[in-house]
């Protein structure tokens, strides 16, 4: 193991930035170019099919088999003259990775002439084997079939690897009885919901609104280390994060790499896999170094909310793909060291119109600022109302090492809004029930016109809080880097339709009384504003004084994903994301299945990496590195030399005696915790074995390991160090 570590720290020294060639081309000019958009399909279907398609997509009706085979002949020319030799359905199963069977535009006809061929049949409808996704009991092992559906919201792109060209058409993945397996139909279900109860809101306000859309841009954060260096360290090749290794002596705490020069290998690669983004109608604009080393951050532009998480999705296999070429890695696991920022993908999240007003934007005239408030706080009642299901939306393994610590936001869910607007929300709580008289200006007297003035410049934001408003938009940072946001933004979406709903049904209520409307719409907010101020927190979410004051209020704070993913199967859960047809009660308890086991596997694969290298490795390197110094001892008595360094080397050989100890002793624990844990049947107690009995262990073994990191001679240490992983490029 030392002859590959040093191997591969001369291999990083001889690297050099490649050389990205460019055509000329401005961003502009070459974006989307490998999209079937709107422009391709202008350019390559009949005018009639066209409209058909755009008004199927605009009110959501089923494209017609017509539409779907004009669709198809289309596509498959726009493909074939771009390369393309095959088709998939792409499409996002509950492994968390996107997946894709490819098929050949090669057939044979009936008089078994060789044509290339591909129907509306086949865009619309292809059948995956289903039984080997995970499915959480809706599917047996012997029942294979499962069908991916197409999504003519997300347009079809070209993928090119190693020279082969293939046409992906994002797709949902049911199960052949009809239950979702993938991310992606429950979140289109819930934007449809989401957009249903803000457009019934909004006709308090516009008539003219008909449609409400839900944006997302999406920040994507990541460290690179050489590939030579990952493939040294099987815990990251394993596991995605490294399980042992001492604190460099310098790690982030001089704060001169957050925004600093990008090194020159890294942006060789930033270049490349923007220019392939671009391509794919990937609307990057941002790209800066991050707090830890060797830690960066790309963004793009808002999106309309599937379209992000697709392209999210696409733009993290384009990232790995194109990082291997530049012999990097990129780390998508959001702690993949200890002692520095993990990395998050902060989801910001709003709605808009169809007459192009964001719903979560202050305006400039009074009115605008009601149906902003109403967005605005029947938003922080939802997250207050339905905390713990936002906190499992964002549960996972590798997101619990991350959730309250170095820069991540705590378990906890809090709602930052900034001072001014916090007392915008306190005014409108001491003034809603101030008596209105014939002619008064409402808007004034309710303090509403303050507004503008007094969210001039209010942009600030906590960066310790989980669930932030931003200016225009609320930042759901508590994300990790790894996830698909589908889980979140479905969730989010969800529980505030169902409070804009109920938030319609209690002003409807007040209006039939003989309440004016826009009394009536305060007097709502302003119980929202009461009842819900526990979950507005405007401190440092990091504290442990946060933590008490949290307790006090009566807020959660589940620090591990088993039981933070109850709330998944709680009555009321069940209730309403069945109310609004999300999922049904097999669907979501599927699903519940589905986040335990993969937690399971995810420590269970963890502790066995961590026992191989523990036993196997950092053990035998400190037994071959005290004979070295036994020997040393015993010849120096052998020259009559045994002096006070004698005495030195023997309390160090008596200290690493200590940590080979316990790290055997940890080691045996574990393993026989994870002999236990595994026989139990229950899914769920089986989870939280693995937390508290199995995980319990990793502390301690990975202490005594970086002890002996310190003492073993570095020429002798088989496995790659931080100091080299984060700061060697």
């Amino acid at each position: 193991m030392a002859i590959l570590r040093f191997k591969a720290l001369e291999l990083v020294d001889q690297r050099q930035p490649l050389t990205v060639a460019s055509n000329g081309e401005r961003r502009s000019d070459s974006f989307g170019k490998n999209v079937f958009n709107l422009d391709a399909m202008r350019a390559t279907m009949p005018g009639e099919y066209f409209k058909k398609l755009q008004g199927a997509i605009k009110v959501g009706s089923p494209v017609e088999r017509s539409v779907a085979d004009a669709v198809a002949s289309a596509m498959k020319t726009w493909a074939m003259a771009k390369g393309a030799t095959h088709y998939t359905h792409w499409f996002q199963p509950l492994t968390g990775a996107t997946a894709e069977k490819h098929d050949s535009f090669f057939d044979l006809n009936s008089d078994g002439r060789p044509i290339e061929n591909f129907k509306g049949s086949a865009l619309v409808q292809q059948e995956p084997d289903a039984s080997s996704f995970p499915n959480g009991g809706i599917r047996n092992t012997f029942e294979a079939r499962g069908y991916t559906a197409w999504d003519p919201t997300s347009p079809a792109f070209i993928i090119e690897t190693a020279g082969a060209k293939t046409l992906c058409i994002p797709t949902i993945f049911v199960a052949y009885t009809g239950e979702a397996l993938d991310y992606k139909a429950p979140l289109l279900k819930s934007l449809a919901s989401l957009e249903k109860a803000a457009v019934d809101v909004c006709q308090y306000f516009d008539k003219d609104v008909n449609r409400v859309h839900t944006t997302l841009g999406i920040e994507q954060e990541y460290f690179l280390v050489d590939r030579a260096l990952y493939n040294a360290r099987p815990d990251l090749v394993m596991t995605g994060r490294t399980l042992f290794g001492h604190a460099p002596a310098k790690g982030q705490q001089l704060d001169d790499h957050y925004f600093g020069s990008i090194p020159a290998r890294v942006h060789a690669y930033m270049l490349e896999y923007e220019e392939e983004a671009n391509k794919l109608g990937i609307p990057l604009r941002t790209r800066h170094n991050e707090v830890a080393p060797h830690q960066f951050e790309c963004a793009p532009t808002f999106e309309d909310a599937n379209l992000a998480v697709d392209h999210n999705q696409l733009l993290m296999d384009i990232m790995e793909r194109v990082a291997d070429k530049h012999n990097f890695k990129v780390l998508l696991h959001e702690k993949p060291f200890a002692g520095v920022n993990g990395s998050g993908k902060h989801n910001n999240w709003a709605m808009s119109t169809d007459t192009g007003v964001n719903l979560l934007a202050p305006g400039r005239r009074p009115k605008e600022n009601l149906q902003f408030l109403a967005f605005f706080i029947t938003t922080i009642k939802a997250v207050d109302r339905y905390a713990d299901l936002l906190r499992a939306s964002i549960a996972s393994a590798s997101n619990d090492h991350r959730l309250g610590a170095n820069e991540a936001p705590p378990a906890i869910m809090s709602v930052f809004v900034g001072s001014m607007l916090d007392s915008v929300l306190d005014e409108l709580e001491r003034t809603a029930k101030v008596p209105l008289d014939k002619g008064d200006n409402i808007y004034l007297k309710l303090g509403i016109d303050k507004i503008p003035a007094i969210l001039l410049d209010n942009t600030d934001r906590n960066r310790t809080s989980p669930f932030a408003f931003t200016g225009n938009k609320f930042e759901f940072r508590a994300v990790g880097s790894s996830a698909n946001c589908s889980s979140a933004m479905t969730t989010l979406n969800t529980i505030v339709a169902e409070q804009l709903i109920d938030f319609k049904t209690s002003v409807d209520a007040l209006i039939e009384q003989g309440k004016k409307k826009e009394v009536a719409i305060v007097e709502v907010l302003r119980e929202y504003v009461i009842s819900s101020r526990k979950i507005r927190f405007e401190g440092n979410g990091y504290s442990d004084e946060w933590k008490e004051e949290a307790a006090k209020r009566g807020m959660a704070n589940i620090p591990t994903t088993p039981l933070a993913l109850d709330a998944l199967v709680e009555q009321e859960a069940t209730l309403l994301f069945e109310r609004h047809q999300i999922f049904s009660h097999v669907e979501l308890h599927a699903r519940h299945e589905i986040l335990l086991e993969d937690y399971i596997k995810k420590i269970q694969i963890e502790s066995r990496v961590m026992g191989d290298l523990a036993i196997n490795h950092i053990i035998p390197t400190a037994v071959a590195y005290q004979t070295k110094l036994v020997n040393n001892i015993r010849g120096l008595r052998e020259l009559g030399l045994d002096d006070e360094n004698s005495e030195v080397t023997v309390n160090t050989i008596k200290a690493m005696s200590r940590h080979i100890s316990t790290i055997k002793k940890q080691v045996d624990e574990m393993v026989n915790a994870r002999k236990v844990a595994n026989k139990i049947d229950d899914t769920r107690e089986r989870a939280i074995a693995y937390c508290d009995t199995v995980k319990a262990h990793f502390d301690t073994i990975r202490r005594s390991v970086d002890k002996l990191e310190l003492m073993v001679a570095d020429e002798d240490w088989p496995l790659v160090k931080y100091r080299e992983l984060l700061f060697r490029h």
